[in-house]
């Protein structure tokens, strides 16, 4: 019984790396926001056409839209594109964080 354990833990390791593919997939690269290319939506309602495209635009993975009075945490990303808004929606200003 001992010889065929011995052969199983010999075995075994050769054959999970017999299906792995020579090299890993690379890791996705940190997605960062650039808030410069979404500067022309300063002053357009933030409805949610206008917040998709916004996110595109700057390469974000996540918006946030901050209404006033809104608690928001301080915590930065760099993946994040944070619109302010007013009273009425229209975006005030765009900015990565």
């Amino acid at each position: 019984m001992k010889p065929m354990i011995a052969t199983l833990a010999l075995t075994l390791p050769l054959g999970l790396a017999a299906c792995m593919d020579e090299r890993p997939a690379p890791l996705p690269g940190p997605a960062t926001c650039n808030a410069d290319r979404v500067q022309a939506l300063v002053g357009r309602e933030a409805r949610p056409r206008v917040i998709d495209r916004a996110k595109a635009r700057s390469g974000a993975r996540t918006v946030r839209v901050i209404k006033p009075g809104m608690a928001v945490t301080m915590d930065f990303r760099s993946d994040r594109l944070n619109l302010d808004v007013d009273d009425v929606n229209t975006i005030t200003a765009a900015r990565c964080g």
